[in-house]
């Protein structure tokens, strides 16, 4: 169990938080950040984080990394949420796709994609949800038909994030149609850019869109084939595993939390909020418990360990406790503050817009509560 940061962690730390207060970062973080239903495309931000070594610094040197430890990686996602750096193209370019082909793709996969990943010059997405699956991906219907040495993918995915913007899609996809619920599914890399893809936004009400991307026999390479043709499930249970680490809901819920208060101080700061105390009390002890949750998940993955069970605790406790956060904190700012259009009442909205979809995304909270059962259940039958 950890309980606090090495002097060496808390040293990088501060060399990250200090490169993103220059002026050249604030400003970029600013026009790309979402508002009133506008998404605005944030990749100029992150050719300069790219440019900056901040995207990936825990990747190998030869991949476009800085070779440093993994959990470092988790201390600049916290710092760039912390710096209002908006956070989904890091988490799906760099923490999962990216962190998917470390551990899954071969040498020359690693080569070919990870260092424009690791510069910024390249983006990618998952493509796992489909309309009639949610998400069970043992119900996933999309098929990659052979074509000599390559494949054509013909599917629907849907409710992926960044999905108009990037240039590669982790998509799963059924090798062996009938083969059974859990097999004969591969992961291919799709190029976004290809004939046959077709992306449309699904309407919302957040200030971030969710995609529906329809593959319409989609030229695949054999060599974007991840991992063994029809060995694709236990490489999704670990994608997901890697999906699922809770800190970037994490983040999300310490960052409203703080918008709240720091509205709470500007409307009165001359006020104890009394009646406010026991709540903020609470909301403070269940994200210090969030966090090291968080990390748990987070420094077995970087010893090698990928265990669902966690995750799926990390990411059930994360999303509904950043939910809930949403929820209050959308009642601090006064009437003035919200007619002002104040920092914190601004970011306050757009949180309770997004907040819907925490417990939906990267697996829902039944699937994650299906999860922590289907163990206790194997873990009574082991003492019996």
């Amino acid at each position: 169990m950890r309980f606090a940061f090495t002097e060496d962690q808390q040293t990088f730390r501060a060399q990250v938080r200090q490169a993103l207060r220059s002026p050249e970062v604030r400003a970029a973080a600013a026009q790309a950040t979402g508002a009133h239903g506008v998404e605005p495309d944030a990749r100029p931000l992150y050719r300069l984080l790219g440019r900056l070594g901040l995207l990936a610094v825990h990747w190998p040197v030869e991949f476009g990394g800085a070779g440093r430890p993994p959990t470092d990686a988790a201390i600049v996602a916290e710092e760039l949420v912390r710096a209002g750096v908006p956070d989904t193209f890091h988490v799906n370019t760099i923490q999962i796709v990216g962190q998917f082909l470390l551990m899954a793709g071969s040498e020359e996969q690693k080569r070919r994609y990870l260092p424009a990943l690791a510069r910024g010059e390249s983006f990618a997405s998952v493509l796992y949800t489909e309309p009639d699956a949610a998400s069970d991906l043992g119900a996933l219907r999309a098929v990659a038909e052979p074509e000599g040495d390559d494949y054509r993918i013909t599917g629907t995915k849907v409710f992926s994030l960044k999905t108009r913007f990037v240039d590669l899609g982790l998509c799963a996809a059924r090798t062996t149609p009938g083969a059974g619920k859990y097999q004969g599914i591969s992961l291919f890399l799709v190029d976004m850019t290809a004939p046959g893809v077709t992306v449309s936004v699904i309407p919302g009400i957040g200030d971030e869109h969710f995609h529906r991307v329809d593959l319409d026999s989609v030229p695949v390479p054999g060599g974007n084939l991840i991992g063994p043709r029809d060995g694709g499930w236990p490489l999704l249970n670990e994608a997901l595993a890697v999906e699922r680490t809770g800190l970037d809901y994490y983040l999300k819920a310490e960052r409203w939390f703080d918008a709240a208060l720091d509205a709470l101080l500007d409307a009165d700061p001359d006020s104890g909020h009394e009646d406010r105390l026991e709540q903020i009390g609470r909301w403070h002890g269940a994200l210090t418990a969030d966090h090291v949750l968080s990390w748990e998940v987070l420094t077995g993955l970087a010893a090698g360990r990928v265990d669902q069970l966690a995750a799926a605790v990390a990411k059930y406790h994360s999303s509904e406790l950043a939910q809930s956060v949403a929820t209050w904190a959308v009642g601090i700012p006064t009437p003035a503050q919200r007619a002002g259009r104040t920092r914190e009442a601004l970011i306050l909205d757009s949180a309770h817009r997004e907040a819907p979809g925490l417990t939906l995304s990267a697996g829902t909270s039944e699937v994650m509560l299906q999860i922590v059962t289907a163990a206790f259940d194997s873990a009574g039958q082991e003492e019996h």
